[in-house]
């Protein structure tokens, strides 16, 4: 078993059955008719639609399907196939999202995903496009719905991580893959509407962040340049929430097309005995 129940004070290994899930204590969880279960309990919410919109899972998706991503996606396939985790390794991405890369990842490398998102309408997408992974409605920023170290593989694109949950649940010898925006990620954009572009190294403070457990093997780069017309730069900014303000929205209204670059840096840790 891998699963393990989100009942607060349960943490009982969880079996599938038919369409549910059940504890050997005896909570049981529906799978819903695209396929994906909601382990996401009051708690560990602080709304009643936590997460990306509709909206926003439907920008992002069309954004994915354009080509927005495909360098990014390379070269995760690159640390994720450089980790040699072999083939049926059990992999979770957290804060997947609507399942692209998790779905591309587990193609590619033979993978049994799991995806974890607190978005109901992102992993209810995944669902019914991507058979085969289990997709998985809770708070990755929480305690994750798996048993202690069961997991060979854990990915963070660029979400909210929780260092000592990636700990527990990756076995010793594990992979760790994280990828945050670089320095030049969307600069055109945030140049043309706030005016500036800040630069910051994310991968530095990553590293820090899981020193004490994990061991930084690699350190990636992903760069690309994609034009984006109206529509495009219109999907971008409600995918990335960007943009929100009168002020921002008015400058980003303003722009007929604009060539952006995204950059990601990734890295590699393996999880220390």
């Amino acid at each position: 078993m891998v699963l393990a129940c989100t009942v607060r004070n349960c943490v009982s290994a969880l079996e599938r059955r038919e369409r549910m899930f059940v504890c050997t204590a005896g909570h049981s969880f529906d799978v819903a008719r695209s396929g994906y279960v909601n382990l996401l309990q009051p708690q560990d919410r602080r709304s009643l639609a936590p997460g990306d919109s509709e909206a926003a899972v439907q920008a992002r998706r069309a954004l994915f399907d354009a080509g927005f991503g495909a360098q990014l996606l390379v070269v995760l396939g690159d640390a994720v196939a450089a980790a040699e985790v072999g083939a049926g390794a059990r992999a979770v991405d957290l804060g997947c999202g609507e399942g692209t890369i998790l779905a591309a990842l587990a193609a590619r490398c033979g993978l049994e995903g799991f995806g974890i998102d607190i978005s109901t309408p992102a992993i209810a997408a995944a669902a019914k496009r991507h058979a085969g992974i289990t997709w998985i409605v809770s708070n990755a920023d929480r305690r994750l719905p798996f048993e202690d170290r069961t997991l060979d593989l854990a990915l963070s694109i660029d979400g909210r991580r929780n260092p000592a949950e990636c700990a527990r649940v990756l076995r010793t010898g594990a992979a760790l893959v994280v990828a945050v925006p670089g320095a030049d990620d969307l600069v055109e954009l945030r140049t043309a509407v706030l005016g500036e572009a800040r630069d910051q190294d994310r991968g530095s403070a990553v590293a820090v962040e899981f020193a004490a457990q994990f061991e930084l093997v690699q350190r990636l780069e992903a760069r690309d340049r994609l034009h984006l017309d109206a529509v495009g730069l219109e999907q971008l900014a409600l995918a990335t929430y960007r943009c929100g303000r009168t002020r921002e929205r008015e400058a980003l209204q303003a722009l007929a097309a604009l060539t952006v670059t995204t950059q990601h840096t990734i890295l590699s840790f393996r999880r220390r005995a």
